[in-house]
Parts: C-alpha cells; sequence; structure tokens
C-alpha cells in the first residue's frame, strides 16, 4: 500500500465503502428529489476500488502534487463521485445536505471551480480523457510517478475526441494513464449498443494500442484484480478498464425497473431504498 494512501483504508472492506457510497448518494438524491441515482448506484463498487484501493491521495491535502489524479469526465455522475468523496474524508459529511443548492460546494454537475478534490469540469461528453491525456504527459515530463484515471460513460465512445485521445495516449506512450469506462449500456437516446459500442469494447481498444481489460464492474475482486494488473503492466501503453456495470445496484425494487438514463424515484422511495441498504450493513 503506497505510504499516502489513507490508513483507514486498510482496516474497512471494499465491501463497505461501496454500501456507504450507496447511501450517501441516496441521501443526496433525497435532498433534491432528483439525481442520476442508477449511475450512481451501478458505479459505487468501481469508486470504492479506486478510492480506498488504487488511488493514492491525502485526504487532508486535495492539492499534493503527488497524488494520483482522478478525472471525472461524466459531469452529471458527480453525486457518485461526491459520495465516495465524503467516504474518504475529502469533503465532510454535513455538506451532503447541500447537495445541488444554491452557494453549495456540490452542484449537481461536477465543476472543478466548486468542489475541492474536484479535479475538472466535466459534463460536456467526450473531453475528459483528452484532459487526463494532457495531464499525464505533463506529469511525465515532470518526472512526476503519479497515475492519471478518468472515468468516462460508454455514450463516450461514441465521441471522435475521445478516439483522438486514444491514439494520443498511445503515440506518447502514457503508461501512466488509466482509463475506467462505465459501461452500463444507457445513454441519454436509449441502449449504447443500440448506437455506436458493441458492449465488447476490448478489441477496439487493444486494436489502437491500449492494454484493456473488460470486467464485471459490481464484482470487488474482479476489480481490484483488474485496477492492480494495470497499475503494475510493465510496458509503455496506456490502460483501459471496462466496467460492465448494473444500473441501480444494491437497490432490487430500483434494478428491476425499466432502465433508463434517468430513472425516475417517487418521493416516498427514497426512504424505502434507504431501509434496503440499512437492513444488510457489511462490516
Amino acid at each position: 500500500m503506497p505510504p499516502d494512501k489513507p490508513t483507514a483504508a486498510s482496516n474497512v472492506s471494499l465491501t463497505r465503502r461501496a454500501w456507504a457510497i450507496r447511501r450517501n448518494a441516496l441521501l443526496m438524491g433525497e435532498v433534491q428529489g432528483q439525481g442520476y441515482i442508477g449511475q450512481a448506484l451501478g458505479v459505487a463498487d468501481v469508486l470504492a476500488v479506486t478510492h480506498f484501493h488504487a488511488l493514492t491521495y491525502r485526504p487532508g491535502d486535495p492539492e499534493w502534487e503527488g497524488r494520483d489524479r482522478f478525472y471525472l469526465s461524466i459531469g452529471h455522475y458527480a453525486i457518485a463521485l461526491y459520495s465516495a468523496m465524503i467516504e474518504a474524508g475529502l469533503l465532510p459529511e454535513d455538506e451532503l445536505e447541500t447537495y445541488g443548492m444554491d452557494d453549495s460546494r456540490l452542484p449537481m454537475s461536477g465543476m472543478a471551480a466548486y468542489t475541492p478534490g474536484m479535479e475538472i469540469t466535466g459534463g460536456s461528453l467526450g473531453h475528459g480523457l483528452g484532459i487526463a491525456v494532457g495531464a499525464a504527459l505533463g506529469l511525465k515530463r515532470k518526472g512526476n510517478p503519479a497515475f492519471v484515471y478518468n472515468m468516462m460513460s460508454d455514450g463516450e465512445l461514441g465521441e471522435g475526441s475521445t478516439w483522438e485521445a486514444v491514439m494520443s495516449a498511445v503515440q506518447w506512450q502514457l503508461d501512466n494513464l488509466v482509463c475506467v469506462v462505465d459501461f452500463n449500456n444507457q445513454q441519454a437516446d436509449g441502449p449504447t449498443t443500440q448506437a455506436l459500442a458493441t458492449g465488447t469494447e476490448a478489441p477496439k481498444w487493444e486494436a489502437f494500442g491500449w492494454h484493456a481489460q473488460e470486467v464485471d464492474g459490481n464484482d470487488l475482486d474482479a476489480l481490484v484484480q483488474a485496477f492492480d494488473t494495470a497499475r503494475a503492466l510493465p510496458d509503455p501503453r496506456p490502460r483501459v478498464i471496462i466496467c460492465h456495470t448494473r444500473m441501480c445496484k444494491g437497490v432490487p425494487f430500483l434494478e428491476d425497473r425499466e432502465i433508463t438514463h434517468f430513472i425516475r424515484v417517487e418521493p416516498d422511495e427514497w426512504a424505502k431504498a434507504r431501509a434496503i441498504l440499512d437492513a444488510e450493513v457489511p462490516t
């Protein structure tokens, strides 16, 4: 374990971290009565592994130069990242109740100017990986051994700017870059596999020169292995981990609902969803 990784991560299970991220997201969603909760519940396991296994950072010093960078290209996933950052001690828990409110540091779409520890402003999809390529190149030129992790959506696989960044990362041999794709097969206008993605993405990335892995994004053991493999590779290639996640994971009555890009949750269902999580608190 790197010495600047939060020490609390060693004695709290990743299962418990993922549970807390889901619960934080539900609490924030209830504050506004809305939010991209389907994505937040689905990607909670991935964020548990990034923030409590893979990343090196100092909770009390978000600008520490030696930190690994985590770039959220998908701005509307901010509710998920805030949930992880609160659990990690990067944000105070009491700010959870301000989510999406005027003057809050937790706007509904992630913005670096508002939120300590939010590395980039996402939202115009397809831009995050290009920013990550520039950051990874800059770190290498400065001799900084930190990694850059870029989380993007499966919908961004249809953006031309994404593939320009893919090619650039190979050209510059950015072995300090890990792209994390949340593949939940949903984008704003329908299933991603009915647009420009096939659902089996690794061969495409490999053809461009990346080291590619596809994993069950709700299997913590598989995720840990994939992130460890990505970090330890000896060859100078950028790395991608395509995480197949299930929207609304952990709340069965939402999982069983007709899945769309934006899940509607009725006012009385927030407490019902929390009660389901609270009935089985992991250790």
